[in-house]
């Protein structure tokens, strides 16, 4: 099968605004630099392929001598390969896929992810599950639907947030991605619309489209969401579902409040939309818990759960769950032949003695990242104070508002200097939110101050070079 080649169109809306007139770094240098973000940041998928070189030089108005000594530079990097008449693949470097260690003077900092490292209580939850293991072994392993005793478990803890659900209304999968494509797999076809708030979770945007769906997007509002656009995208376009994530909204960390959570429960029952509603991060929460589930304000509403042990225990689990009606969790069951077997058993045990015993570690897990947003604010107001944002009520990052479109320029300057920032247009759609950063909170005090102080002077030349000196106020 041949590998997806990109248009010279889209790939020019990837780029957004990659020529810096006032640098000296020759044109050819800030192409190469601008596709290598594109490419680290996961926009310029591996084992695509680019347009050609007169193609490509028309679109982005420059000269065919200037693409190709960028292409040939990325290249010899290893993020590039080529043959005669068959264009460039994207590919990564063989050093990239090593892992490097915390000694090493050349490791990149990912700031473009927001995920905290395992607590110890990840290494006791694994001791349990060994312990509880032998029982077990002597059936064949393959669980479709998830272990018994962990449904119960995730059952009750809807319970407990006043939903009522049964274990037969609970599937486990291998993460909330992995629930999600696999909802896409079951309530749609090639070309169906979703919608999706704009901005949204880059691999939900990545799985719909994975799909062959096209995303929708209904753009947030300054503050909380806007339901007149969800109700008007839904008559115009006839989306087959919605995909919503209303606690702690990834990347705004805003929260749904009740009056929202019933309007637009009512308008799935209205319009018979089936919501599909990620919950990922519901339980990190600084103040106070978010409203109940979404399913609590009308019971007609078609409306989906997805819920995961990555953000709130440890990514590397894999592990997620999907609440939905017996019957769709019985027709999910049957499609997930067609991705797997089921989720390890191993690591269902340990979800499982997680979610029994958070309350002894979650609150101290939210002080943290209580402390860390707060440190992480200072330092933006320090280091950055043309930088706009507003402090979340929950999640793992904040969202940056830059006084100009230069997140992508800022971010390559980043990525020269070791640090991997995520830009805004991972989250839009079409290269959308070029203005904004979402900047996690999730690294260790010094490393978040190391890390400002880094970007301080690449900002501030990139700010001397654009002309960009109007200060903002900080929300």
């Amino acid at each position: 099968m041949s590998s997806r080649r990109h248009g010279s169109q889209s790939l020019q809306r990837l780029l957004g605004h990659w020529q810096e007139t006032a640098s000296r770094i020759p044109l050819w240098r800030q192409l190469a630099s601008a596709l290598r973000l594109l490419i680290l940041d996961g926009r310029l998928a591996l084992d695509s392929r680019l347009p050609g070189e007169r193609e490509l030089a028309a679109v982005l108005n420059v000269s065919r001598t200037t693409v190709a000594s960028a292409l040939a530079q990325l290249r010899e990097e290893g993020y590039l390969e080529s043959r005669q008449g068959s264009g460039s693949r994207v590919i990564l470097p063989e050093h990239i896929h090593r892992v490097p260690t915390r000694t090493s003077t050349s490791m990149a900092l990912d700031l473009s992810t927001a995920a905290l490292s395992a607590g110890p209580e990840i290494h006791q939850a694994y001791h349990q599950a060994l312990c509880a293991m032998p029982q077990h072994l002597l059936s064949s392993g393959y669980l479709p639907q998830g272990l018994l005793s962990l449904r119960e478990t995730i059952a009750g803890h809807y319970c407990e947030r006043g939903l009522p659900t049964h274990p037969d209304e609970i599937m486990v999968v291998n993460g909330a991605v992995s629930g999600l494509a696999l909802i896409l797999r079951l309530l749609t076809g090639p070309g169906d619309r979703v919608v999706v708030d704009h901005p949204t979770y880059p691999l939900a945007i990545a799985a719909i489209q994975g799909a062959s769906c096209r995303p929708v997007g209904v753009s947030l509002p300054e503050q909380g969401w806007d339901t007149a656009g969800l109700v008007a995208t839904i008559a115009q376009t006839s989306p087959r579902m919605a995909y919503l994530m209303p606690d702690f909204h990834n990347p705004t960390g805003r929260c749904m409040d009740d009056a929202t959570r019933q309007t637009v429960a009512d308008i799935a029952a209205k319009t018979r939309t089936t919501l599909v509603v990620d919950e990922t991060m519901v339980n990190l929460w600084f103040d106070a818990p978010p409203p109940p589930p979404l399913p609590c304000y009308n019971a007609d509403a078609p409306i989906i759960m997805l819920g995961s042990a990555g953000k709130s225990f440890w990514g590397g689990l894999r592990l997620g769950w999907v609440r939905a009606s017996s019957r769709t969790i019985a027709a999910l069951v049957q499609t997930r032949d067609t991705f797997d077997l089921g989720s390890p058993v191993l690591e269902q045990l340990a979800t499982a003695w997680l979610i029994e015993n958070a309350a002894t570690f979650l609150p101290e897990r939210r002080q943290q990242l209580a402390r860390r947003r707060a440190l992480c604010g200072e330092l933006m107001r320090t280091h950055f104070p043309e930088w706009t944002f507003s402090q979340p009520a929950g999640g793992l990052s904040f969202w940056v508002e830059l006084p100009d479109t230069l997140a992508t320029q800022f971010a390559t300057h980043a990525e020269s200097a070791g640090i991997q920032l995520g830009t805004g247009t991972r989250f839009g759609l079409a290269g959308a939110f070029d203005r904004f950063l979402r900047m996690p909170f999730t690294h260790p005090d010094d490393t978040l101050r190391a890390a400002f102080s880094t970007l301080q002077p690449l900002w501030d030349g990139l700010r001397f070079q654009t002309g960009v000196g109007k200060m903002r106020k900080i929300i």
